[in-house]
């Protein structure tokens, strides 16, 4: 039994100093290689991913960063797309969530800066611009989706008359 609390012990700390700290720098080189053109402004990269604009801005003292893309302006969505959105926040969008900010739909990704893997960003890049492709349509940023209700809202459709 000792043996195995002390194997587990040494995998434990094998794994905290094979861990890579996610820096502004290293986050910029993952986001060069995905993207189509990356711009610098401050803490944010905004790139185009497959001629979608993300951005991703990043907060070293907070140890937080964040994806995102604008979808659409609120004022042209009903209320039906608005709870479809925050139905597939639960269903299908995963670690990508539908936000309102300054009167605008985002796609958003947020994670601790420093935890990030190289694999995560890259996941949440393909994620966030799946999510704003899919807004409307199936809202969703992976083939994943979690059971449950997840039936989003649709217009009542015409009854076909019987005929007599």
């Amino acid at each position: 039994m000792r043996n195995y609390i002390l194997a587990f012990f040494m995998f434990l700390g094998f794994g905290i100093l094979s861990a890579q700290e996610m820096t502004p720098a290293k986050l910029y080189e993952i986001i060069e290689k995905e993207a189509d053109t990356v711009k610098v402004n401050g803490n944010q990269y905004q790139f185009l991913f497959n001629e979608a604009m993300l951005i991703c801005v990043f907060d070293e003292n907070a140890n937080r960063m964040r994806i995102i893309s604008p979808i659409v302006e609120r004022e042209k969505l009903g209320e039906e797309e608005l709870l479809n959105a925050l139905v597939a926040n639960f269903h299908s969008a995963l670690d990508v969530k539908y936000a309102l900010s300054d009167e605008i739909i985002w796609s958003v990704y947020t994670h601790p800066l420093k935890e990030l893997s190289e694999h995560q960003v890259v996941d949440a890049i393909q994620q966030v611009y799946a999510a704003a492709l899919t807004f409307g349509g199936s809202y969703s940023s992976t083939n994943l989706v979690f059971p449950g209700n997840k039936k989003k809202v649709e217009k009542p459709k015409a009854k076909p008359l019987k005929k007599t």
